[in-house]
């Protein structure tokens, strides 16, 4: 019986290595040097035939599937974004999209932008997209700032220390000191905040608004908190504090105004009172007398009545890009040098 067994194999052997060898050809997998087929022991030959040839084929499968693999990772769509002028990059999500459908793609795009060699990510986030920012922060985005309509959210790429600037910093506010040709101060007393129901008299006070100049805000906080028409004079003194409106710093401007008109009509949401007062009551103030930033604030004013003080008037500059800023100086004693 085993005779005659290898006489069988000795028939098929020359179609077994043909068939062999034509596996390897249109294989990827690289044969080895010996050959499959060797002529000892024609049942165990046999079955290593088997054993090695489907080897081969698993070998091959797997390799076309990591090929596959790779072709769909090179395929995954990105998110758009643009540059910023500091080697980062801006992503403003505009449509909506379910949060299964946002974090593999923020993943792929975190792994690009990083073999790019950016820098910051930030993601705008208008409020209607809210359901994606667990998926950005579980990808170590964190907060920057939120306006009203979106969220801002920041990640550092690089392995160095974070660069990234902080949100804005300082609120900006004006207080107006306005006087009529009789030596009288434009006054207010507030029905809300520190001053409510102190009974002191104080210049009109306010918060610059977003992209708005300080010379106009000081014209326009006047107007709505008195009705009284101004003109932008200059700017006076100013003072920096910390740990102000949600501990941020506050910057507030003492400006100088010429009354355009003199009826008050007083803005009743805000202010419980307002009046001309005479310069000299308005700084002999209880309160003026005993707090020393407002002491000097009323002798600042005293100061520029009699014409001993020169503050910094606003001179209109233009930018390449052509837009409009301030510049506020000494115009006074910058005259000597022109």
């Amino acid at each position: 019986m085993q005779r005659s067994r290898a006489s069988a194999f000795n028939l098929v052997y020359p179609y077994l290595l043909l068939l062999a060898n034509k596996t390897l050809q249109t294989s990827s997998f690289a044969a080895a040097p010996a050959p499959l087929v060797s002529k000892t022991s024609c049942l165990g030959d046999r079955f290593s035939f088997l054993i090695r040839n489907r080897t081969i084929s698993t070998s091959s499968i797997s390799i076309e599937k990591q090929a596959m693999s790779q072709q769909r990772v090179q395929q995954v769509e990105l998110l758009s974004s643009e540059n910023d002028l500091y080697g980062g990059v801006v992503v403003n999500i505009e449509k909506p999209m379910d949060s299964e459908v946002f974090s593999p793609l923020l993943r792929a795009s975190m792994s690009h932008w990083r073999q790019q060699g950016k820098r910051a990510v930030w993601i705008k986030l208008p409020i209607e997209h809210v359901n994606l920012v667990e998926a950005a922060v579980k990808e170590g985005f964190r907060y920057h700032h939120a306006e009203p309509d979106y969220l801002m959210l920041v990640c550092w790429l690089p392995k160095t220390a974070d660069t990234i600037p902080a949100n804005a910093s300082h609120r900006v506010g004006v207080g107006a000191f306005v006087m009529n040709s009789k030596r009288e101060v434009l006054v207010v007393q507030e029905n809300s905040g520190y001053f409510k129901g102190t009974g002191v008299w104080k210049l009109p006070t306010g918060v610059v608004d977003e992209g708005e100049d300080i010379c106009t805000a000081a014209v326009r906080e006047v107007k709505e908190e008195t009705g009284i028409d101004t003109e932008f004079v200059e700017v006076l003194a100013f003072r920096q504090s910390h740990k102000s409106f949600f501990g941020k710093s506050d910057l507030l401007f003492i400006c100088m105004l010429k009354p355009r008109t003199f009826h008050i009509e007083q803005q009743n949401l805000e202010i419980e009172a307002a009046q001309w007062m005479p310069i000299e009551d308005y700084a002999n103030q209880p309160f003026n007398q005993k707090e020393e930033l407002f002491n000097y604030v009323a002798k600042i004013c005293l100061s520029k009545s009699e014409k001993n003080y020169a503050g910094f008037s606003p001179l209109a500059t233009t930018t390449d890009s052509g837009e409009t800023s301030y510049l506020y100086f000494n115009s006074q004693d910058m005259k000597r040098h022109i």
